[in-house]
C-alpha cells in the first residue's frame, strides 16, 4: 500500500496488532497517513485481502461494472459480492447456465444469483428461480434480498441489483437501478 507521495506502508503495520474499528496514524517520511481499519488490513497483508472495502457504509459502489462492498459489510456479504464480480462483465447469458457446473461460460438469472449466494455460503447447489420462492425467510433482508418467481429472479446485495436483465451487456451484471418487485416473492437469508 502506498501513500499519495508514493511511500510504501506495507512494512509499517504489524498484522498481529490490528483491532476492528481502530484508526491508525502512521508517520511516513515527512507526512502522516491516517488509515481506517480496512486500509490497515490491506497494508498488513500487502494489499491482497478481499475484505478491503471502500464503499459508503451500507451501500455498495459500482465501479466499471463491478461492485465494491460497503465499509461495514459483513464478511458473507463481501464474499457474495466478490463471487458475483467473478462472473459479471465477461460471462454471457444462456438458459440453464451455472446449473450444471459452478464454473460456466454463461449464466442465467438463477445461476447468477446462486453463484453469488454460494460465495456467501448461503446455498450448497444452484437452484432454479422457482425454488427461490421458498428459500430462506420471507421478506426483505438487511444486506441481501432475493426477488423470485417461476420465470425470473434477481438479488439486491448491499443496495445493488444483481441480474441478467436490464444491466450493461449480455449476461450477469450489477445495476443501481431497481426492477419492479411486482409478481416476485421476496426472500432473504436469516440475519442478512
Amino acid at each position: 500500500m502506498r501513500t499519495e507521495s508514493g511511500a510504501s506502508l506495507g512494512r509499517a503495520v504489524r498484522p498481529g496488532r490490528l483491532r476492528q474499528g481502530v484508526v491508525t496514524a502512521l508517520v511516513v517520511g515527512a507526512g502522516i497517513a491516517v488509515l481506517g481499519p480496512a486500509q490497515v488490513l490491506a497494508a498488513s497483508t500487502g494489499g491482497t485481502s478481499t475484505e478491503v472495502t471502500t464503499g459508503k457504509a451500507g451501500k455498495a459502489k459500482l465501479v466499471d461494472g463491478k461492485a465494491i462492498p460497503p465499509s461495514d459489510a459483513p464478511s458473507r456479504v463481501v464474499n457474495a459480492i466478490d463471487a458475483a464480480n467473478k462472473i459479471v462483465k465477461g460471462k454471457g447469458y444462456c438458459l440453464g447456465g451455472g446449473h450444471g457446473s459452478w464454473n460456466s461460460k454463461c449464466y442465467d438469472c438463477s445461476g447468477t444469483v446462486s453463484f453469488a449466494l454460494r460465495g456467501a455460503k448461503m446455498v450448497k447447489s444452484p437452484m432454479p428461480s422457482g425454488s427461490y420462492t421458498k428459500w430462506g425467510d420471507k421478506g426483505k433482508g438487511e444486506w441481501i434480498t432475493v426477488f423470485a418467481n417461476g420465470g425470473h429472479m434477481y438479488a439486491v446485495i448491499a443496495g445493488l441489483r444483481l441480474d441478467t436483465s436490464n444491466t450493461e451487456g449480455a449476461g450477469p451484471g450489477w445495476s443501481k437501478e431497481m426492477s419492479s418487485k411486482r409478481g416476485y416473492k421476496i426472500r432473504h437469508y436469516r440475519n442478512y
